[in-house]
């Protein structure tokens, strides 16, 4: 696949990704843009080849029209392959999959708005849900946000390519990289919706889940005792093993209500156990034991996991003045190449052609017609639960996928029976907030595995889907008679993916795995510390969202390719492969020595959150070069440092910074967005949930929340589609399934069942 790349920073995740499925990409400088540094420049862009500046718009048409694939960023006004006509937004190549990522999507209000990545996050939520209480909020570090709109960019991308092998047509896909990140919340905004409040800064202790960072004797460790009974019971063990259960032996605390009413006496126990031991043998121990503890990584200790180094994660990038084996660097979220994966720094393009391959990809069509929507026809046997899997078959739901969610009462997805996380306290098993946001659009059947004919009847649906999700612990499939083998042969071209905590292979493969201990075994949390400071984790699910994206990714690239396979994705590595440069710069020494002070940037001065007028209210704007401080420094009443360069305001920064916060705190924050805005300086109101839902006219104007009839709740809001694909939209056709609510259904339409055997199963305990 030809892939033409014409990104800036809010998609080089996207063109990166599309490397790593193997597309043959060419790079079309951007000489507008800010230097990168080696390390960024290896990372984002080894692997390609690249067209030097400057390129006559006949040159871009020649490259675009040998492309398969066209991904362009940037603020709308200076993209190059969009134009407006009358008032409508079009492709300059009609013929191309084009995709464009913009920071606000190409309609509405503020289309022509811009921002970088800390603008972004707080625009679209994301920097509300981490800080301190009482604090500034801060987005996740390593660009979260931007890298959410290049995998949505990557995902699109082959949306297009699959709708035109059936079309025979390209079309524009437009993603807002707001959307991306107003997407990935968790509970961020879907809180406000079901519960009319909204998660805020905690400080790294999750609100809907008994997890956190403890500090252990030498670092620290992510952990905690939520899921099934199991994760408590056997911590409790653990504890009392050495007598330091202290209270929690009492039968009080088994109960799970009472326990989470009592989580800051429970925290503190565990935090005394924890204190008293090592950062390495509490993440070994959790590990032998099947619980959900790691020790938190850093960029310079990841290349040393044993876990990603014996499944060839790394990628080594070869290059001018690096040492004859190359440097290493984070690899890719799956194994779409034969790994370990050799990249050599992005070379000139040669005279002529600079493709590496002699056309466009063939055309491939799966046969099953023109339609809709690109999955349309293809059914998805859904073996997942709580976020990462069901977020993942949700948004093939979206663009046509027929899923089959299998639930039962006797697996209890936590999404629909723990408390905690149904979001609005008088909510059922049906109708909680959590489940019905990320299973929209799916079907679901009630089977109890625990059964054998319930495995025969789950043996016969497999062989009647397209694709196989799952994030069962490694062996259970196979011991089920589901091998990708045996799936193969029931249904010749199946797609099983396979999403574990760190894969099917390896040391660890066996390792428990929650949100929060892959952020830390990534090296992610040890980059939330502020300087001086213990790491504060992220107190929502982004690492799940992250392997989510990436499931995606994989099943379109095999649909795309019009073949099956097993893809083995380890959650782990996709959350590794978001670490961006930092490894390279730790191998380069280009890294830092400590966590960057607050939302400062090494090319951007002033960049940061400020406070605005109201209670807890804030705002952030991003200077992207001397041009804009010197109106920004006009606008705030700053003229004795208009004149200032890049050099000199990093010199001031704590005296720009104080000056701003002074000025800012006295104005409202969305009409001060909006003037900066007009002067060319990204910016944006840090969002809450509750902005993005009920005060957010962009969205509003784009449709981002729209409503679906609920059996139970009535009219409800969901997050909306992210993908915005021209001739082959995606939809929400259905809201989420009641336990079982399809299952004769299903059975009866895939499987010919009778009422008869319908019945004998019932009776037999397998239908529920």
């Amino acid at each position: 696949m030809r892939v033409l790349d014409l990104t800036d920073d809010l998609a080089f995740n996207g063109a990166r990704l599309l490397v790593g499925l193997g597309a043959d990409v060419v790079r079309v400088e951007r000489p507008r843009l800010p230097a990168l540094s080696r390390a960024e420049a290896l990372h984002w862009h080894a692997g390609k080849r690249v067209v030097s500046a400057p390129v006559s718009p006949g040159a871009l048409d020649r490259l675009a029209g040998q492309a398969d694939v066209v991904v362009e960023s940037g603020p709308l006004a200076e993209l190059r392959g969009v134009r407006t006509d009358s008032g409508a937004v079009a492709s300059r190549w009609p013929h191309a999959v084009h995709v464009v990522v913009t920071p606000f999507g190409t309609t509405g209000p503020r289309s022509g708005w811009r921002a970088d990545d800390l603008v972004v996050a707080a625009a679209g939520g994301m920097a509300w849900l981490g800080g301190k209480p009482g604090g500034p909020p801060k987005p996740p570090p390593r660009e979260q946000a931007t890298q959410l709109a290049g995998a949505h960019a990557a995902i699109a991308a082959l949306l297009g390519v699959i709708a035109r092998d059936r079309t025979g047509q390209g079309q524009l896909i437009d993603v807002s990289a707001q959307e991306a990140v107003a997407a990935t919340l968790e509970t961020g905004a879907i809180a406000w919706i079901h519960a009319g409040r909204y998660p805020s800064r905690t400080g790294g202790v999750y609100e809907h889940v008994a997890h956190r960072i403890f500090r252990a004797a030498d670092g620290h460790v992510a952990g905690g005792y939520s899921g099934s009974d199991r994760m408590w019971t056997d911590l409790l063990a653990w504890m009392a093993e050495s007598g330091e259960a202290e209270d929690l032996t009492e039968e009080k605390w088994s109960e799970p209500v009472f326990r989470w009413r009592g989580r800051e006496h429970v925290d503190e126990v565990v935090a005394r156990f924890v204190a008293r031991r090592s950062a390495a043998s509490l993440g070994e121990q959790g590990r032998a034991r099947a619980l959900p503890w790691a020790e938190v990584a850093t960029a310079t200790s990841l290349p040393a996991n044993p876990q990603l180094a014996d499944r060839g994660f790394f990628t080594r990038v070869l290059g001018e003045g690096l040492p004859e084996d190359g440097v290493v660097d984070v690899g890719f979220p799956f194994a779409a190449l034969p790994r370990p994966v050799r990249l050599t720094e992005p070379r000139p393009a040669p005279a002529g052609t600079p493709w590496r391959s002699e056309r466009p990809r063939d055309r491939r069509d799966a046969g099953r017609g023109p339609a809709a929507r690109p999955l349309d026809g293809i059914r998805v046997l859904d073996l997942t639960w709580v976020l990462a899997g069901p977020y993942a078959t949700r948004t093939l739901a979206e663009h046509g996928a027929d899923i089959i969610k299998i639930e039962s009462r006797h697996r209890r997805d936590p999404t629909r029976f723990a408390p905690s996380m149904r979001l609005r306290p008088d909510a059922g098993i049906d109708d909680g907030g959590y489940f019905v946001n990320f299973n929209r659009g799916k079907r679901g059947v009630a089977l109890n595995l625990r059964t054998e004919p319930g495995l025969d009847v789950l043996r016969r649906l497999a062989a009647e889907c397209d694709v196989v999700v799952e994030n069962f612990s490694p062996g259970v499939l196979a011991r089920w008679g589901l091998s990708y083998d045996r799936l193969a042969q029931l249904r010749p071209g199946v797609i099983l993916v396979s999403m574990a905590g760190v894969g099917q292979s390896g040391p660890w493969r066996n390792a428990v795995t929650f949100a929060d201990t892959l952020a830390a075994m990534s090296g992610l949390t040890s980059e939330t510390a502020d300087p001086g400071e213990a790491p504060q984790g992220l107190t929502f699910g982004l690492g799940d969202m992250v392997a989510a994206n990436s499931a995606v990714l994989a099943v379109l690239d095999l649909v795309a390719a019009g073949r099956g396979g097993h893809v083995d994705l380890s959650q782990l590595e996709a959350m590794a492969a978001s670490m961006g440069p930092a490894v390279l710069e730790a191998e380069l020494g280009e890294g830092r020595t400590g966590p960057p002070p607050g939302d400062r940037h090494p090319r951007m001065v002033p960049h940061g959150v400020y406070p605005v007028r109201g209670e807890d209210r804030w705002i952030a704007l991003a200077v992207q070069g001397d041009e804009e401080w010197r109106r920004l420094a006009g606008h705030a009443g700053l003229p004795r440092l208009a004149s200032a360069s890049l050099e000199e305001r990093r010199r001031r920064e704590d005296e720009i910074d104080a000056a701003l916060s002074a000025w800012c705190a006295e104005r409202d924050g969305a009409e001060l967005a909006a003037e900066l805005q007009g002067l060319g300086v990204a910016a944006a109101v840090v969002a809450t949930g509750q902005d993005l839902v009920e005060a957010d006219e962009h969205l509003a104007a784009r449709g981002f929340y729209p409503v679906l009839e609920h059996p139970l709740i009535g009219p409800v809001r969901h997050e909306g589609i992210v993908v915005r694909m021209s001739a082959t939209p995606g939809a929400l056709t259905a809201s989420a399934p009641l336990l079982g609510e399809h299952t004769d259904r299903v059975l009866k339409d895939l499987l010919a069942m009778d009422d008869e055997e319908l019945a004998r199963l019932r009776d037999a305990g397998v239908l529920e």
